[in-house]
């Protein structure tokens, strides 16, 4: 039992650390966290290549800002000049944005006490940093002794997560503006074959890739909206002289409904 709720503690740390690279926010000491969070992970890494992997990307990382990362991830996920990669399940399920993957999250999510906040919480509920921090909540529950979310984490990474994480990771892995997320991308992939192991999990068969469903001339107003407030926020980023030396909330993105 020991180990277990040590092994859930160590899962919940990993999947707050993918959390916090695709969560955009506005406080400056979720950055923190994250470079704190890299300097803990890589003394005990999962395997020898992901050891290097997080050292490497400590070493890229600004600690005292985040104006590098923001630059790469503005340049893999929304930038007009380079190949756009999408961040949801149902792109990588459907070729669509928001589509049954969606629908799935949002039943997964109404079987807990989490919920996820519209005011601070832009993306879909199937956008992977919503799944990281959903996970990282849930995985830190189930180690403080509340065994019937076990269940929920074991469908979400079965029915969400395994099918599309290693097509999402090859995309960035592969991405040409890609130097932090490419060794982030090394790091998923031991995790996700962690996960496929403890949670007795198959590794998917290949699947024939779909042809995407790219429409930029109809994007609707919602969606407008949702990126621009995720434009803004990520423009707040923090300053130098904003360093944050105390403990913060690792789910920045969700909120307990009681």
């Amino acid at each position: 039992m020991k180990d277990n709720n040590s092994i859930n503690k160590a899962r919940a740390l990993y999947y707050n650390l993918f959390a916090n690279f695709f969560i955009v926010s506005s406080k400056s000491e979720n950055y923190f966290e994250l470079v704190r969070l890299i300097n803990i992970l890589k003394e005990s890494p999962l395997d020898v290549e992901s050891g290097k992997a997080l050292s490497e990307i400590s070493n890229i990382l600004d600690p005292s800002s985040n104006v590098v990362l923001v630059q790469e991830f503005d340049d893999l996920f929304h930038s007009p000049l380079h190949k756009k990669i999408r961040l949801t399940a149902s792109y990588y399920d459907e070729g669509v944005e928001s589509g049954k993957k969606r629908v799935e999250m949002i039943q997964f999510v109404a079987k807990t006490k989490l919920r996820r906040d519209e005011k601070k919480f832009f993306d879909y509920e199937d956008s992977v940093g919503f799944i990281f921090s959903f996970m990282a909540e849930l995985c830190d529950k189930i180690a403080n002794g509340e065994k019937e979310y076990e269940n929920t984490v074991h469908c979400i990474f079965s029915q969400i997560l395994n099918d599309f994480v290693d097509e999402f990771a090859k995309e960035i892995y592969e991405h040409k503006s890609a130097k932090i997320y490419t060794q982030l991308m090394i790091v998923l992939h031991s995790f996700a074959e962690f996960e496929r192991l403890y949670l007795e999990v198959s590794k998917p068969k290949p699947k024939e890739k779909i042809e995407k469903v790219v429409k930029a001339e109809t994007i609707s107003d919602e969606e407008l909206e949702r990126r621009a407030k995720n434009k803004a926020l990520r423009e707040q980023g923090p300053k130098k002289e904003e360093i944050y030396h105390g403990p913060v909330d690792t789910v920045t993105a969700m909120e307990t409904d009681i």
